[in-house]
């Protein structure tokens, strides 16, 4: 090819390289061709593979960087895996054309000794020159073993002393690391049950170093059929199999600690999980870094990376005994697998080892760095559960012992698996279900104690979950208010509230007075930029008086909020919303704290009138309502009791001076259409 011809055809390959570096998932396998594509343009020479692929280390992530799309690291892996794709695929064409070389050299053999009697001088004339020309090993012997002939190609791969090699018997050839069907397929060939066979072949050279060869061995027969001598065929591929360790090796383990890496670790989970038998089981310790980031953060990556470093060679001298692994499997996260532990004893003694290797402050530039982990251990038999299982248990477990307080280890629980496993199920849930309408309101009354009326209703959220039924607040609200799903879920129960309002002052339902519908408010939501904005323009569509909405706040977000945070709640109060403090008494505030808030109501907490459902009622309870009543009377604030569930209770706190209440004894949570329904005689005394 001319030069201009040349760079036509690598500049596909080139982009190939390319589209593979940066497919998602990624897939090195197309490399493979590009090693094919290089073999069929006879780039064989021995330095062409090394020179291409530092061409690809070197190049190809500078070539293709686009640091949006592809971090450095991951680009650094993925180019050596495209490299052990290459050099997989240039092995394998440059293996096949060897073999048609090799099959047209037996074909050239078998046919010049056929032609012996014949034309003895002419075919032992044809025969010298292609044996001695060969570039690749050619060795005859004889059925039991002794070698006749050898070429000077083979003569040269085990170090140019021929007598050595035609000294010895085929059979003594034996390496450790021979394949487990080679000797059998050998007898196979002496016996004349098969022609020929191929193999991957090592063999010790006299200086002590090792051989590795495509060997093709073909039997040649008598004009009657009958086996005589042996044809052997040697490639000398040691080179080849050096770098394709070379591109293992870098493959998996990681680059900065020389742990394996995340590949080569699950290679080994998947090989321990799939053991069978009741004897096989494993241990698994995940262990994290506590404050990690804290480090990067202050002292830079350099001191982190130092710092990771000593902590791999800490864990590596914990690891103790053969079928044991330490690697890292990303940033600060490490794990140690055992195989067939005696107990969880075994398990949890290689976390404290860990735990106590890491106690010593670690130095880096003169500075000593206190180093903390958290570890989560799974254990348990081979053959019941995935890796994907086994390291999400662990990772869960991990969290748990950072909850803890970090610096500690937790054994796997199944329970606490599940819960997290739900949590996160529901989370990666709440979008669709807020697109799909599976939320539905509850409304529970809201009953005048001085003459029973109902005054109007709480609206209380639920899910309808397609596989787990009805939800409360607690299982989700805790979850949308983490993602920030709460703001338009939180629009949502406000919009249909309204609605549900308005719809019962259209029916005159309250009559003159009518019902007011009160509508809890996260802390999410209370720091929402818009919250004003959007909670006029629900009422201004619905035609709804702001007199008719209140607003619920949990005691301990409004008492946390500064002034800047109330400022909303004031503008809403102003305009006529009322602003109820929810579940006073469960958070830190006191009574003269109410004075810079915007409340109009205060709701006490069920926990101070539990008392007051015994007979007699306890005194102390008795004294503590009546305090807060009256002093948030003083204050202007209205008082809704929660959680009323006995007509002593009731009669008590009527008898109090609560203004309102809410609970059992009147109505649970229903539908909108209950809180029309009249209340028991009861309830109404």
């Amino acid at each position: 090819m001319t030069r201009a011809e040349f760079e036509e055809h690598l500049v596909p390959l080139a982009e190939l390289l390319s589209r593979t570096l940066h497919a998602r998932p990624f897939d090195p396998v197309p490399a493979r061709a590009v090693g094919q594509e290089l073999v069929a343009a006879h780039c064989t020479a021995p330095e062409s593979l090394p020179q291409i692929l530092g061409v690809v280390d070197a190049y190809l992530l500078l070539y293709c960087s686009d640091p949006d799309r592809l971090p450095a690291e991951e680009g650094r892996a993925r180019c050596a895996r495209l490299q052990h794709a290459i050099a997989a695929g240039f092995a394998r064409a440059l293996q096949e054309r060897t073999r048609a070389e090799q099959e047209a050299l037996s074909r050239a053999a078998l046919k010049a000794q056929s032609e012996i009697e014949r034309a003895l001088h002419e075919s032992e004339t044809r025969f010298r020159a292609v044996f001695e020309g060969a570039t690749i090993g050619i060795g005859i012997g004889t059925l039991d073993g002794r070698v006749i002939e050898v070429n000077s190609a083979l003569t040269r791969m085990f170090g140019g002393n021929e007598e050595i090699v035609r000294d010895r018997r085929i059979t003594s050839w034996v390496h450790p690391d021979d394949g487990p069907t080679v000797w059998r397929l050998y007898d196979e060939l002496v016996r004349g049950e098969r022609d020929h066979f191929r193999a991957e072949k090592p063999y010790h050279r006299p200086d002590g170093t090792v051989l590795w060869t495509h060997l093709t061995v073909s039997l040649l027969r008598d004009p009657d059929g009958t086996p005589r001598l042996m044809l052997a065929l040697m490639e000398d591929i040691t080179e080849r199999r050096l770098l394709h360790l070379r591109l293992r090796y870098e493959a998996t383990h990681d680059a900065l600690t020389d742990l394996p890496n995340r590949t080569l670790f699950f290679e080994r989970l998947e090989q321990t999980l799939a053991r069978e038998g009741d004897a096989a089981r494993f241990g698994l310790c995940y262990l994290d870094l506590d404050g990690f980031k804290t480090v990067n953060d202050s002292l830079g990556h350099a001191v982190g990376d130092q710092l990771l470093v000593a902590v791999a060679e800490r864990l590596q001298n914990c690891v103790k005994g053969p079928g044991q692994l330490v690697a890292r499997i990303g940033g600060d996260e490490f794990v140690a697998l055992i195989n067939d532990p005696h107990s969880t004893r075994d398990i949890t003694d290689l976390a404290e080892r860990a735990l106590e290797a890491l106690s010593t402050p670690v130095l880096v530039d003169g500075r000593e760095l206190p180093v903390r982990a958290s570890i989560g251990i799974v254990e348990g038999p081979a053959g019941e559960r995935t890796a994907a299982e086994v390291l999400r248990s662990a990772d869960i477990t991990m969290y748990r012992a950072k909850a803890q307080g970090g610096n500690r280890y937790e054994l796997a629980d199944p329970d606490s698996d599940a819960r997290v496993i739900s949590r996160h199920s529901l989370t990666n849930r709440l979008p669709a279900a807020l697109e799909g309408h599976e939320f539905f309101i509850e409304y529970q009354p809201l009953v005048r104690m001085c003459d029973g009326g109902v005054e109007g209703a709480e609206a209380l959220v639920r899910w309808e979950h397609p596989r787990h039924g009805v939800l409360g607040p607690d299982r989700f609200i805790p979850l949308a208010e983490h993602t920030g799903l709460i703001v338009p879920l939180g629009r949502w129960v406000l919009e249909e509230a309204v609605r549900q309002a308005c719809e019962w002052q259209v029916r005159g339902i309250g009559g003159a007075r009518p019902l007011r519908v009160n509508v809890n408010l996260s802390p999410r939501q209370l720091s929402h930029p818009d919250l004003v904005s959007e909670t006029v323009a629900v009422l201004e569509n619905a035609g709804l008086p702001p007199e008719s909405l209140c607003l619920e706040v949990t005691e301990s977000a409004m008492i946390r909020a500064d002034d800047a945070e109330l400022k909303p709640l004031r503008q809403l109060a102003e305009l006529g919303v009322g602003i109820a403090l929810d579940d006073f008494g469960t958070g830190y505030s006191n009574l003269a704290s109410l004075r810079r808030l915007p409340a109009s109501t205060l709701k006490l907490d069920r926990s101070f009138t539990r008392g007051l459902q015994q007979h007699p009622a306890d005194p102390v309870d008795l004294k503590i309502v009546e305090g807060i009543v009256s002093l948030a009377h003083v204050l202007d604030l209205s008082v809704t009791v929660e959680g009323v569930e006995t007509a002593a209770q009731a009669a008590h706190l009527r008898e109090l001076g609560c203004d309102s209440a809410q609970g059992w004894y009147y109505a649970r949570p229903g539908p909108p259409e209950r809180v029309t329904v009249p209340l028991p005689l009861a309830a109404a005394q």
